[in-house]
C-alpha cells in the first residue's frame, strides 16, 4: 500500500497490474477479516471509471468503464470488480463487470479457429489469457445474475472451445496461444494461463456438475504440480525465475493469479495433494523470500537475482491468502 497513489486511485504505472493488485487486496481482506483498506476499492473505482488519454494510465487510451483496445486488460478489471462485488455487496461493481464483459463478448469470433476471444481490438491473436478470463467471467456472471441463461451458455461454449482449441498441449500444460493457422504456437507456458484455465473449468464444474470439467481442471492442476516447466523443488517457478533471467512487470504477478485459481480447485475438491501444494508455496516464500521488512520477491524459493516491488508483493500475497483460505 505504500506504493498506492490515493489521489489517482491506482498503483502507478501499471494499468492491468493495478486490477490484479486490487483483487489481491480484496482477497486478503476477506481472508483476514480486516477492513482498514476497504476504502481503496471505492477510491480505485471512482478515480478510474472515466476516460484517459493514451499514456496516462496505459500506453492505450482508456475509453471509460476500464475498457481499452487490449481485451485482456479489460478482463482483469472485470475480474477485480466481481471480487469487489462479492466482498462489499455493492451492485455497482457487478454492473461494471457486466459492462466490461459485454465489451469482451464482442470479440468472441467463431469465424476464426471456430471460436475464442481475440486478444486485441485489431484481432491479431487468439491466446490463453483472454480465453481463460472469458471462461471464468462468463461463469462468474451466471453465478451472480439470478435467472441468467445467456452467460451460462456462453460459458459452456467457451469451455468446449478451449478444450478443443489445441492450446492445452499433450503434457497438460497451456501454451500462450494459437498460430494464424489455429494450431498451438508452442510459446511459453506461463503460470497465469494455467491458473486461469484451472479456475474457469473449476467454476463451471461447480455450477453445472459436469464431471468432465472437473477432469480437465485436475489434469491442468496435476500437470502444473508435476512438470518442471512450472514447479521446481516443489515451488511454483516461472520461466523468468530461472538462472540469471528476470521477469518483466507483467510476469511479476503471474504466479499470484495461478495461486488464486489453483486454491479454488483445492478448496472445492478438498484434495490433500492440492492443499499441500498451496501450503508449500506460502511456507516457502515466507521462509525464503521475505526481507526483514516483510518485502516479498518474485522468486518464492529465494534464489538470486530476486526482484521486489508492489507487483511481486501482490503476487506473493495471493499465495499467502490462498493458504489462509
Amino acid at each position: 500500500m505504500s506504493s498506492y497513489d490515493p489521489y489517482n486511485g491506482w498503483w502507478p504505472s501499471s494499468w492491468w497490474n493495478s486490477a490484479a493488485t486490487l483483487t489481491a487486496l480484496v482477497d486478503s481482506s476477506r481472508a483476514t477479516v480486516r477492513h482498514d483498506y476497504d476504502w481503496v476499492i471505492a477510491r480505485t473505482f471512482d478515480q478510474n471509471k472515466g476516460t484517459f488519454a493514451a499514456g496516462v494510465r496505459s500506453s492505450d487510451a482508456i475509453e471509460g468503464d476500464f475498457i481499452s483496445r487490449s481485451i485482456d486488460d479489460s478482463g482483469w478489471w472485470a475480474i477485480a470488480w466481481i471480487d469487489a462485488y462479492d466482498y462489499t455487496g455493492d451492485s455497482r461493481y457487478l454492473n461494471e463487470a457486466v459492462t466490461i464483459a459485454n465489451y469482451v463478448q464482442q470479440y468472441w469470433d467463431p469465424g476464426t479457429c471456430g471460436g475464442g476471444v481475440w486478444w486485441d481490438r485489431e484481432r491479431t491473436y487468439k491466446n490463453a489469457v483472454t480465453n481463460g478470463q472469458y471462461l471464468w467471467l462468463t461463469t462468474a456472471l451466471h453465478q451472480r445474475i439470478p435467472g441468467d441463461t445467456v452467460w451460462l451458455q456462453r460459458a459452456k461454449t467457451s469451455a468446449a472451445w478451449y478444450r478443443s482449441s489445441g492450446m492445452i498441449n499433450s503434457s497438460g500444460l497451456v501454451n500462450d496461444g494459437l498460430t494464424s493457422a489455429c494450431a498451438n504456437n508452442g510459446s511459453t507456458v506461463w503460470s497465469y494461463n494455467q491458473g486461469l484455465a484451472i479456475g474457469g473449468f473449476t467454476e463451471l464444474w461447480k455450477t453445472t456438475g459436469d464431471s468432465s470439467l472437473l477432469t480437465t481442471a485436475r489434469t491442468l492442476a496435476d500437470a502444473a504440480i508435476s512438470s518442471p516447466t512450472l514447479t521446481s523443488g516443489g515451488v511454483l517457478t516461472e520461466s523468468c525465475d530461472v538462472g540469471s533471467a528476470s521477469c518483466d512487470d507483467n510476469q511479476k504477478q503471474f504466479k499470484g493469479i495461478f495461486m488464486r485459481n489453483f486454491a479454488d480447485l483445492a478448496k472445492a475438491t478438498g484434495s490433500g495433494t492440492y492443499q499441500s501444494y498451496v501450503q508449500k508455496q506460502a511456507d516457502t516464500l515466507w521462509a525464503r523470500d521475505r526481507s526483514p521488512l516483510n518485502v516479498l520477491g518474485e522468486r518464492w524459493a529465494g534464489t538470486s537475482p530476486n526482484q521486489t516491488d508492489w507487483r511481486t508483493q501482490a503476487g506473493a500475497l495471493e499465495a499467502l491468502t490462498a493458504a489462509a483460505g
